[in-house]
């Protein structure tokens, strides 16, 4: 037996009731057993060792890593809170609004202290436009925090306030307003709901309007409410207004006119530029279809395209006045110089150019009058490649407009170096080049500013300014001359003609081109001109895009609607008419068909 049952059996049993003070502990054998000192050692090592543990790193919190801790201390009571700027109005020339921010509440809500029964979500769902199903997948994708509706109207947030339900809050933000809509809608653009610029003058303009928001610190409880201010807040700077120099009334018209003709003529777009001559300022840029900044549901590509700065095309007859032009400049011809154009074709290394009508002898005035395009094409046969890609780089063909604006385009303009006989003959009529009807607009004010090509200004600049000198002031007035008598009785645009007011242009027709060839039946129509003829104050670019309706050449498509906007633009300046007021307009004449 061992010794624990021979001391057990040894030990008297105490008695009954008696105390356990009774018990010999001192006598125990497990007090009585050596233990190993090295045991002692290194339960007090450890103990050492904890507590060196525990100091260093109380040293490390304190006074190392003191920063961190700090931060990461405040980011569970401490919140930075955003002051927003208010964005800046977008204005016309005249201080009339086209975009402005408005208050909007935003609802949110909390998903995890959501307290509502079925009909309650519901009627929740109702007001905000979503179904149920839609309202329960939101409310799980996050429980501490989800957007259910930015941005809704006052009534709205009224009726969502007076549901009482527990969770959900609202948060005020800004929407913006865009006054005029569809008019100006492709000058303007919009917003994100982030209130970040995505298209037009909110995009290009984005860091001016925006301005700058200022910041505050606070101590938040649980439920997003502010208990306490951190320090000193960092106040705002609002955005600047943005001044345009487009006219709302001059482009809400000038919509209108361009919306009816796409529907009259059943095409697929058209676009309006109207610049001012003297001072380079665009005064309007509409664009068809369109679509509403305040509600972007269901947008398309289509609707969204400024087609008047992005969309290129060949320009057509429409470069005709600038080959008369140089001819002239260089002293080649005279307006009253005969071009022989009988039997109404030639060729050119195996190509055969035509007139749609065949003439026998034209001036040259007759030539931009008639749209002759062998009449054009024996004046740029005399000249150097050169001097042709010359003339237009200077005009701007080829090169992006130094505009503000987003998707400006530069079009295509080939080295002169490469060009072929065949391809001189068919730039000086424009096809083998690509413009868009902005450039063109712009290139006219050539002939509208006594040979200078101007700057322009989407942003208003009321002063004239100076541009380049590409013609003399005799060539420009003499090619005026011209582009009058191709708006008048015996031209392609009679139709172009306005009561009041003298105007010259040119119309332009082209088929639309397809893979590497061209579609028989698709045209672009177009017209470009100015008015008054003799001291200009505007230039009108317009183009329709694949009139279907039996008429698709640019008198008769696009010279009514320039026609229109013209008269109503030069009475909306205040412009005196310059002649005499008919009950009888000679547009009722019929067109000369151009050759394209």
């Amino acid at each position: 037996m061992g010794w624990w049952s021979r001391w057990k059996d040894r030990a008297p049993l105490p008695r009954r009731g008696a105390s356990s003070r009774t018990v010999m502990y001192a006598t125990s054998p497990l007090l009585a057993a050596k233990t190993p000192p090295w045991r002692s050692k290194f339960l007090v090592a450890c103990l050492g060792l904890g507590f060196c543990v525990l100091l260093a790193r109380a040293v490390y919190i304190q006074v190392i890593g003191t920063d961190f801790y700090q931060r990461q201390g405040e980011i569970r009571y401490a919140r930075t809170l955003t002051l927003p700027a208010n964005r800046g109005r977008i204005i016309d020339r005249n201080g009339l609004i086209l975009a402005t921010s408005v208050p909007a509440p935003s609802i949110w809500v909390i998903p995890k202290d959501l307290e509502a029964g079925r009909a309650e979500k519901r009627e929740l769902a109702r007001l905000l436009g979503m179904t149920v199903a839609e309202l329960e997948r939101r409310l799980s994708d996050n429980p501490n925090f989800v957007w259910l509706k930015r941005q809704v109207d006052e009534s709205v947030a009224e009726q969502v306030k007076k549901l009482g339900v527990k969770g959900v809050h609202q948060v005020r933000e800004y929407k913006r307003k865009y006054p005029e809509g569809e008019a100006a809608a492709h000058v303007v653009g919009f917003t994100n709901v982030e209130d970040r610029g995505q298209e037009g003058i909110e995009l290009a303009f984005q860091n001016e309007l925006a301005g700058r928001d200022g910041t505050r610190r606070v101590i938040k409880d649980r439920l997003g409410r502010v208990v306490e201010d951190l320090g000193e807040s960092v106040n705002p700077v609002d955005g600047r207004d943005i001044e345009l120099s487009i006219d709302s009334k001059v482009q809400f018209f000038a919509y209108q006119r361009l919306r009816d003709a796409v529907a009259q003529h059943k095409a697929k777009a058209g676009s309006v530029v109207v610049l001012d001559a003297q001072t380079g300022e665009v005064l309007a840029l509409a664009n068809y279809p369109s679509y509403s900044p305040d509600n972007r549901q269901n947008l398309t590509g289509a609707q969204l395209r400024n087609r008047a700065l992005t969309d290129t095309f060949e320009p057509g007859s429409t470069m005709k006045p600038f080959i008369a032009a140089l001819a002239l400049e260089s002293g080649r011809v005279r307006p009253d110089t005969v071009i022989h154009t009988a039997p109404g074709y030639l060729q050119i290394t195996g190509s055969t150019i035509r007139d749609a009508h065949p003439h026998n002898a034209l001036t040259v005035a007759e030539v931009i009058q008639k749209s002759s395009n062998v009449g054009t094409v024996k004046m740029a046969m005399q000249m150097q490649p050169r001097e042709m890609w010359e003339l237009f780089t200077e005009i701007g063909l080829g090169q992006r407009p130094q505009l503000r604006f987003p998707g400006v385009v530069s079009g295509r303009l080939r080295p002169y170096k490469s060009w072929r006989p065949i391809e001189q003959a068919t730039m000086s009529y424009g096809y083998g080049l690509s413009v868009s009807l902005f450039q063109l607009a712009r290139a006219y004010t050539v002939f509208a500013r006594d040979g200078e090509l101007i700057p322009v200004s989407i942003t208003k600049n009321p002063e004239p300014t100076g541009g380049i000198r590409v013609f003399s002031p005799e060539t420009a007035q003499a090619v005026r001359r011209m582009l009058q008598m191709a708006a008048g009785p015996g031209g392609t645009a009679p139709k172009a003609q306005t009561v009041g007011y003298s105007v010259g242009g040119k119309t332009g027709t082209a088929h639309k081109q397809e893979g590497r060839g061209y579609a028989g039946n698709k045209y672009r129509s177009w017209f470009v001109g100015l008015a008054p003829v003799e001291k200009p104050r505007i230039v009108v670019a317009v183009m329709i895009d694949e009139p279907s309706n039996g008429k698709y050449y640019g008198g008769d498509v696009a010279a009514p609607v320039f026609s229109e906007v013209v008269q109503q633009t030069l009475r909306m300046m205040g412009v005196p008419p310059d002649i005499e007021v008919r009950p009888a307009i000679v547009a009722s004449q019929p067109a000369v068909e151009e050759s394209f």
